[in-house]
């Protein structure tokens, strides 16, 4: 295209990353499934190692495939660089890696997933790091919670189980007058319906297992780097802005300026960590993208129609889909996420506990998987599964109490998906 007038969202994601292979002329990405690559003499292969050429050394740090699908999602989400991993769990590391120190902190939203509750409250307190959780629809309550060793603050654009929008605008501010970096999870939302770094997200990071691939076929994750932060400006940030001892001394912010996140996450984080995305996993990801605009769309019309039923239902307590003009959140719904307020949300199941498990064990349609994003209807009962490792008050907070189950509305016919929802709360509630 011009360089006045640029791609729009569909086209990026079809092209965005993709080139006739120069060797075959081939249109669809390769599947380059190799360990490493022969440099042309000892020069090169110097200069590939000092970060004075951008090339492929080994697939545990660059792969052209893998190199492909980090361009892509880089453009979809106006970033400037990205790096892929082994899943999404493995890209929270990664975003976190470069940042963090012993006795430092991360200040986070108790609407996250169950998985990164997990991950925040005990797996990083390995490493010496901790994870304060705030409501962050307070932003003094953030404000608060910030102190001298905080180094990130984090959220998800619609955040899992429950649905609900944050407010990216208002948690930018509270990051920008602390001078931190925001890292925003944008799975569920994908860069169809929200581009954080537009609302001041510092890194984005995404379960690329969920809709981008969209087939449930592989796991996958991606950070994405704004490229907008200046890792220099506090003393916080030494990995990035102070010479770094695991890779020679170099100072990333000052050699690479906006890409030294990217460079730095594999140069060292995955040289170190090992968390790499193998390239048929790439692939596939790749060609999920292709569809990703087609698919959102549906998925988005599917589940309004679903949870407007559910909402009408007098078997139901609650539907908590932004998308419906009962929700609290839903006036964030045009400033957000103004294509549509996502596919994934609860409902609370007149009869507890007892009647949620019943609705799962009855379901047809729907398949009882531990996953989202998929063509497929999903379902599942947090508080039995995803959110079981958290104490009750836990759960609650984080949107998955004992009475309620998590859908993530596929793309067959709306019709059929209510059948079946009918017909399982028949037989739950009876």
């Amino acid at each position: 295209m011009t360089e006045t007038r640029p791609m729009g969202f569909d086209t990026l994601a079809i092209h965005a990353g993709a080139h006739p292979d120069p060797a075959t002329g081939a249109r669809q990405v390769p599947i380059y499934q190799t360990t490493a690559y022969v440099f042309k003499d000892a020069d090169h292969a110097a200069r590939l190692f000092n970060l004075q050429e951008v090339g492929y050394i080994y697939s545990r740090l660059t792969n052209p495939t893998v190199g492909a699908l980090a361009e892509r999602v880089a453009a979809l989400e106006g970033g400037a660089g990205a790096v892929c991993c082994s899943s999404g769990h493995a890209a929270q590391i990664m975003a976190l890696f470069p940042l963090m120190g012993p006795g430092c902190n991360v200040v986070a939203s108790t609407r996250l997933y169950g998985g990164t509750i997990q991950q925040f409250s005990n797996t990083i307190r390995k490493f010496g790091w901790s994870a304060k959780f705030v409501d962050f629809d307070d932003a003094a309550a953030i404000e608060a919670a910030i102190d001298d060793n905080t180094r990130a603050i984090f959220c998800e654009t619609i955040a899992n189980p429950g649905g609900v929008i944050t407010d990216l605008d208002l948690v930018a501010g509270v990051a920008n007058k602390a001078g931190l970096p925001l890292i925003v999870d944008n799975t569920t939302a994908t860069p169809y319906l929200c581009k954080p770094i537009e609302h001041g997200a510092t890194l984005v990071v995404h379960s690329a297992t969920k809709y981008l691939t969209g087939n449930g076929t592989v796991t996958g994750g991606v950070v994405v780097d704004s490229g907008k932060f200046d890792w220099s400006a506090s003393g916080k940030f030494p990995s990035l802005a102070a010479p770094e001892p695991a890779y020679h001394g170099l100072n990333f912010h000052a050699a690479l300026g906006g890409m030294a996140f990217t460079f730095h996450s594999i140069a060292v984080g995955l040289r170190d960590l090992g968390m790499t995305m193998n390239p048929q996993g790439a692939h596939y990801t790749l060609m999920g993208i292709e569809t990703l605009g087609l698919r959102m769309q549906r998925h988005i019309e599917n589940a309004r129609k679903v949870a407007e039923w559910l909402e009408a239902d007098p078997r139901v307590d609650v539907v908590t889909y932004a998308g419906l003009a009962s929700s609290p959140y839903h006036d964030r719904v045009a400033r957000i996420v103004p294509k549509g307020a996502g596919a994934l949300f609860t409902f609370g199941v007149k009869g507890g506990y007892e009647a949620c498990v019943k609705l799962v064990d009855n379901l047809k349609l729907f398949s009882h998987v531990a996953n989202l994003g998929d063509t497929r209807s999903l379902i599942i009962h947090p508080a039995s599964t995803t959110h079981r490792q958290l104490p009750p008050d836990q759960q609650v907070r984080a949107g998955a109490a004992p009475n309620v189950v998590r859908v993530s509305i596929g793309i067959e016919d709306a019709a059929d998906i209510i059948a079946d929802l009918d017909q399982a709360l028949a037989k739950a509630t009876a």
